[in-house]
């Protein structure tokens, strides 16, 4: 059975009225005009057909029946305020559950939990690592972060960064006899790939280098492992900007030549559009842009460094250099 239940306004006229005893001060308190308090605690008596105030001398007298019933309303609002409230305070702090690939998880994310939950100790954030794209509407995620070209539709995206592929190894590959004094010279390393052994062949035709047999090395199918092979002094891999990073900063990685070519798709930031200004999603995504952001500005930092000064360009002679063909987008290059 329908409940009956009167306007709100009105409830909160009557119970602003009856705490001032005067339709004046209530109205001051709500912003609106004394008639208009006036004309709701009228239609309230109306509708419930009981005289809620006497008039008496321009001062507002609330009745018996007015008495009982406000004791009533200020319960009701009250409990509305304080969930009101507890609702607010769930969309601030609180158990945020975030889903990405194995891949990001791994390789940039889990480095940067512990600073994230010093900077933000209000909110208990929950990591699901899958291969799936989640599905927001069945899920219990509030975010995640998605490979791919950002056209999701009902989702809001924020792209992570731009990205590009290059070729990464241990410094200590390089401490050997074996130098590299141009790109051609990877065929004397180890190349690990990506799936198959074309993530090689394909790279090297975009720098220019045509008709190269690429055909040793391992072949794994996770971008994580290819990364963890590399640093492992396993051999030469190809890696994008944001999965290296980490391992690029902090010296575990080098790039034996600078040249790179540039990816078609990225990391995005999505959740649904309805909830993408909450404060927890977007202190958690302002978060993860500004990771981001300083990992693109250290890794500026690094490529910019004098010769003598930076192992990525130490080993490198000033000798003659394949020529660099027109670079183009390699695509997703898979499994991210």
């Amino acid at each position: 059975m329908r409940q009956h239940l009167p306007s709100l306004n009105a409830l909160k006229a009557f119970e602003a009225a009856a705490r001032h005893e005067s339709f004046t001060r209530a109205a001051e308190e709500l912003c609106v005009t004394q008639g208009a308090v006036s004309h709701q605690v009228k239609a309230l008596e109306a509708e419930l057909s009981v005289k809620l105030f006497n008039r008496e001398r321009q001062r507002l007298i609330i009745t018996e029946a007015g008495r009982d019933y406000l004791a009533v309303v200020r319960d009701a609002l009250d409990r509305i305020a304080a969930g009101t409230e507890r609702l607010l305070q769930r969309q601030s702090t609180g158990v945020l559950t975030v889903s990405t690939s194995p891949d990001f998880a791994a390789k940039w994310l889990v480095h940067r939990l512990g600073h994230f939950a010093e900077a933000h100790s209000e909110i208990d954030l929950r990591v699901s690592a899958a291969l799936h794209h989640v599905d927001f509407a069945r899920e219990d995620v509030d975010l995640a972060v998605r490979h791919g070209d950002g056209n999701w539709p009902g989702l809001d995206a924020v792209r992570l960064s731009a990205e590009r592929l290059f070729a990464v190894c241990s410094p200590k590959l390089l401490l050997g006899r074996r130098r590299i004094d141009s790109i051609a010279d990877i065929l004397k390393f180890p190349l690990i790939h990506l799936d198959s052994r074309s993530d090689w062949a394909n790279w090297l035709r975009g720098v220019g280098i045509d008709d190269t047999a690429v055909t040793h090395g391992p072949v794994l199918n996770r971008a994580s492992m290819v990364i963890d092979a590399a640093i492992n002094g396993q051999g030469i891999a190809l890696a994008r900007t944001t999965l290296a990073a980490w391992d690029l900063i902090n010296g575990r990685l080098v790039l034996p030549f600078p040249e790179s070519l540039p990816v078609s798709k990225t990391y995005w930031i999505v959740c649904p559009k309805v909830t993408a200004a909450l404060p927890k999603i977007a202190t958690f995504r302002d978060w993860l842009l500004a990771e981001a952001a300083t990992d693109q500005q250290q890794l500026k930092k690094l490529t910019a460094q004098p010769d003598d000064r930076n192992p990525v360009r130490a080993n490198r002679s000033d000798g003659p250099r394949r020529r660099r063909g027109r670079p183009e987008s390699l695509g997703d290059h898979r499994r991210k």
